[in-house]
C-alpha cells in the first residue's frame, strides 16, 4: 500500500483483503497506515497458506525500496488503487 503521492510504501499480511484495506482507508488501524495516510492498494498476492503469506511478507519488507517499486510495477505500472477491482 502506499499513500496518495506514493511515496510511503507499506507491507502487510491478511486473512481478508478487502477488510483490510478498508480498516487503513477509514483510518481505523493506528501506527504507521494511519500516521503516513496510506490509504491506497497497488500491489498484492494471494498465497495458499499463511506460512508462505509471512514468509513472502518477509521476504518483501527485507527488501529494498527499489525492488518494491519493481513488484508495483510488474502488476499496477500505474499505480492505481486496486481496491475497487477485489
Amino acid at each position: 500500500m502506499t499513500n496518495k503521492n506514493n511515496t510511503v510504501l507499506y507491507t502487510g499480511v491478511t486473512n481478508d483483503l478487502k477488510r483490510r484495506v478498508y480498516e487503513h482507508k477509514e483510518k481505523m488501524v493506528k501506527g504507521f497506515t494511519k500516521k503516513y495516510n496510506i490509504t491506497k492498494l497497488v500491489y498484492y498476492e494471494v498465497c495458499c497458506d499463511v506460512k508462505s503469506a509471512i514468509l513472502r511478507e518477509k521476504q518483501i519488507k527485507g527488501g529494498s525500496r527499489k525492488k518494491k517499486i519493481e513488484l508495483v510495477n510488474s502488476m499496477n505500472p500505474i499505480w492505481e488503487d486496486l481496491y475497487y477491482d477485489l
